[in-house]
């Protein structure tokens, strides 16, 4: 038994800012995904996982039937003969392991389903952004919903505010195009819990949250509409301050080791870097105009390339 595949994805802006009503911009990344799978040579991982999902399906057991519905029965059938959830999505890098998951398991067992397929009005994408938030809630304590709708539906995702959503169309890459949008590898895992409730704490400052609503999110607003007009001169001045914004602002967020590499970018302006996902590890999104001298400039580091200007 093999499931369909669900991608990871990438949050290219909004990261905090959705918790307060800012815009967002998530899109899927297929170099990453997972299935749902049994087979009878299961390994380490696979039981680890099988373990995971047991506890899981304890969890969606408990949720309201009136938000979502599941076929328990089948489900607990498979994971007691072994089944797991084989993904090549690394956990803690901010690129939605849990919701390919959450997905992966709505897709298969939920009772009722909203599918690809049909016309994804507004309600329906809300319908399934609270079921997913449910779902995803057993990971992180509390969730958006966002990854796992991203994940299910395989489409970019704009968040105009927490009660407006829509499928939207992005540029077309350049694949020829100099400059792009990379992941950066800072080799320490992230945990999106202690990040969020540090946000949290941070919230109760009457300076952290007139800094929030003046200046983070008014440029992510502003990265968003620059990103799907194709404004790329504008996107690239905004990230500019984005970046400055969160190294002033956000710095538990960045691993220390990361706080010089963070300035260097806006310095020389060869990168800007900004946090992919709650921070804390995992990747760090960039933006560059050259993705040459954004290689050249980050030479000790791993750069994934995701997206071409």
């Amino acid at each position: 038994m093999k499931g369909p595949l669900f991608y990871s994805k990438i949050l290219l802006f909004g990261e905090y800012g959705i918790i307060k009503d800012s815009k967002g911009l998530s899109i899927p990344y297929s170099f990453y995904n997972g299935a749902l799978k049994k087979d009878d040579k299961a390994s380490e991982e696979a039981k680890t996982s099988n373990e995971s999902l047991r506890k899981f399906t304890k969890y969606i057991q408990g949720i309201d039937d009136a938000i979502v519905k599941f076929d328990i029965e089948r489900l607990l059938e498979d994971v007691n003969s072994g089944m797991y959830f084989d993904s090549s999505i690394p956990q803690g890098y901010g690129v939605g392991s849990s919701g390919a998951l959450v997905a992966a398991i709505y897709d298969k067992y939920a009772f009722d389903k909203i599918t690809v397929l049909e016309n994804l009005t507004r309600e329906k994408l809300l319908k399934l952004k609270s079921i997913f938030s449910a779902m995803e809630s057993f990971f992180h304590g509390s969730s958006s919903g966002l990854d796992p709708l991203n994940s299910y539906l395989s489409i970019p995702i704009l968040i105009n505010s927490k009660d407006n959503i829509e499928a939207t169309g992005i540029p077309a890459q350049q694949s020829e195009g100099k400059g792009g949008v990379f992941l950066l590898d800072s080799g320490i895992i992230g945990e999106t819990a202690p990040m969020v409730g540090l946000f949290m704490e941070k919230m109760k400052q009457e300076g952290f949250r007139s800094m929030l609503k003046n200046q983070f999110i008014k440029h992510t607003d502003a990265c968003v509409d620059d990103f799907l007009k194709g404004d790329i001169k504008s996107l690239f001045r905004n990230t500019k301050q984005l970046s400055k914004i969160v190294l002033n602002n956000f710095k538990p967020m960045i691993p220390q080791q990361f706080h010089e590499l963070w300035k260097k970018g806006l310095e020389t302006n060869d990168y800007y870097l900004k946090l992919c996902g709650s921070g804390g590890g995992g990747y760090i999104l960039g933006f560059t105009e050259d993705i040459k001298k954004a290689k050249e400039s980050l030479s000790d580091y791993k750069l994934e390339v995701v997206y071409n200007f």
